[in-house]
């Protein structure tokens, strides 16, 4: 399937569709709506759209053709419109009407054909570290022949593009984002292919060895209530280990742990059940979390939660496994998190979401 009015015709870009949907389909590197990819081509940019999943690339039209130089001509005069990126719509070839990913100026600030950035779940583990500037350059150190930098948190949008497009004449191969993810570039697919895999490699960290879920015992906290077991077995992690269980409840890690979970994931005493737990918090006049760990026997999700917020429940699951023991973790603050649940990309892009798990 093409993308907009993109030809199918073309080896390049439908093996970019098919690098897309590759990182999109696998869970350690990509979660739901998370993550996106560009192809630069004449002028032209083609950029995952917002809400979409890279998962479906090839399948839905996903991909939204952009003019790049205009928009970095924008995002470096500081011109309020690099932000959404709607302008720089090539509208003739926009077949779906689809909104520019939320990090489309990146994109174009980085010089490379092909660029690939997603959420890789050993890359956030070490991004969170105190010490994350030793132990990502003694990763990194495994691959001399790549340029790499990595860049400081900021709220997706203009304010990372900004930082990004400050090491961007250098051409790097790998960007690692602080409390965020990881991108690739390249000048090929093939070549951001390579990458993608060398870097996968060297990135890798153990997983903390944890129990098995008690899914009866789980049943009964949540008999009742608006919360159900989480179905995914792996996303239990997040309960059954005592460290895991103080580095989730800790703070928020990155901006879609905050968007699609909140900024608070819920412990539940020993043998509390999910009604008493949520009678405690409306009495004190606190909102429920969407996701409650019962620690030792594994992870409840609220109904509500959408397809998202419940492969975002994994995400974490994924990230807190690879945060060694002992260690001091850098969480958003409370000015970061609020910037992200009050800003109206995101509010859209949560939109997209409901809408998404409504129709499934």
């Amino acid at each position: 399937m093409a993308s907009g009015n993109r030809s199918d015709n073309d080896p390049a870009f439908n093996a970019f569709l098919e690098l897309s949907r590759d990182i999109g389909s696998d869970v350690l590197k990509t979660q739901g709506a998370g993550g996106n990819t560009s192809f630069k081509c004449d002028g032209v940019m083609w950029v995952k759209a917002s809400g979409t999943w890279l998962a479906h690339a090839g399948e839905r039209d996903i991909m939204v053709p952009v003019t790049v130089a205009p928009l970095v001509a924008a995002l470096r005069a500081g011109d309020p419109s690099a932000e959404k990126s709607t302008d720089f719509i090539v509208t003739a070839l926009n077949a779906s009407g689809l909104r520019p990913s939320i990090e489309t100026s990146f994109h174009a600030a980085l010089p490379q054909a092909v660029v690939a950035h997603y959420h890789c779940v050993n890359a956030i583990a070490l991004s969170v570290l105190n010490d994350r500037d030793a132990v990502i350059a003694g990763h990194m150190a495994k691959l001399p022949d790549l340029r790499w930098a990595t860049i400081p948190y900021r709220r997706p949008g203009t304010p990372l593009a900004l930082e990004i497009d400050r090491v961007a004449e250098t051409r790097p191969d790998v960007l690692i984002l602080y409390n965020h993810g990881i991108i690739v570039t390249g000048e090929t697919v093939e070549e951001v292919r390579e990458r993608i895999e060398r870097v996968t490699e060297a990135l890798s960290v153990a997983v903390r060895a944890e129990a098995t879920a008690d899914s009866a015992a789980l049943t009964a906290l949540a008999e009742g209530s608006d919360f159900h077991v989480a179905e995914d077995a792996e996303s239990h992690k997040t309960a059954l280990s005592p460290a895991n269980v103080s580095f989730a409840a800790g703070g928020s890690l990155y901006p879609d742990h905050v968007i699609f979970l909140g900024t608070e994931i819920g412990v539940l005493a020993g043998g509390e059940t999910v009604n008493a737990y949520a009678d405690t918090r409306r009495a004190r006049d606190l909102s429920i979390p969407k996701m409650l760990l019962a620690p030792g026997l594994g992870v409840l999700l609220a109904n509500e939660l959408t397809a998202g917020g419940r492969v975002m429940a994994r995400c974490l699951a994924e990230v807190v496994s690879r945060i060694p023991d002992g260690a001091s973790v850098a969480y958003l603050n409370a000015d970061e998190e609020y910037e992200l649940t009050h800003w109206e990309a995101e509010q859209y892009r949560q939109a997209l979401d409901r809408k998404a798990s409504r129709q499934a």
